[in-house]
């Protein structure tokens, strides 16, 4: 079993593998999914002198014990369920429930609210059914401000929504139109 530690460095490694760079080490992805065998991340991560004696038990603790389920194993394989800047991996379209969260930052905030969320860097837009993730994506760029998107509105405009997995929801973009400040972001951030 590894150390708390060592499961960190070894998340963050496997989301470089798995969302990021996977051609950086040879890794072949499945172009529709994203995923790939077990077996085939583990030569990969053994080849990387850190993680030479790795085992697939310590593949599938990271996975089980990710805060943000980051990672889903199906049978023999593996993949990253959302965040990849790769490539655009395909989801199927769905049904999204009446609201859907995102976190983000004090000074991003504004922006959002003239211009709708875009994925920017990565692929998709990412949303939670729940604060939880919303505050765990929103904690790491700032002080946190939580949108709260209407999804069910922006879903009968033809906004498309993919199910991540986990009660993460994907969208290409929302428009402003449908966001607003969450009642649990303290204070409106300022609009320039």
């Amino acid at each position: 079993m590894l150390s708390p530690t060592m499961q960190t460095k070894l998340s963050k490694f496997m989301s470089k593998l798995l969302r990021h760079a996977p051609q950086d080490f040879g890794l072949r992805l499945d172009p529709i999914d994203g995923s790939c065998s077990i077996v085939e991340l583990l030569e990969v991560l053994r080849a990387q002198s850190k993680w030479s004696d790795i085992k697939e038990s310590d593949v599938q603790e990271v996975a089980a014990r990710c805060e943000k389920q980051r990672f889903e194993i199906t049978g023999d394989r593996i993949r990253a369920r959302y965040g990849h800047s790769h490539d655009k991996v395909s989801y199927p379209a769905a049904l999204p429930p009446k609201v859907l969260y995102h976190g983000t930052n004090v000074q991003a905030a504004p922006t959002i609210m003239k211009q709708g969320i875009r994925s920017m860097q990565r692929k998709y837009v990412h949303l939670s059914e729940g604060l939880h993730f919303a505050t765990l994506a929103g904690q790491r760029r700032g002080e946190l401000v939580i949108l709260a998107i209407d999804a069910e509105k922006a879903s009968q405009a033809g906004v498309v929504f993919y199910y991540a997995g986990n009660e993460v929801w994907l969208a290409d973009a929302v428009p402003a139109e449908f966001c607003r400040l969450d009642e649990h972001t303290e204070e409106a951030p300022p609009h320039d």
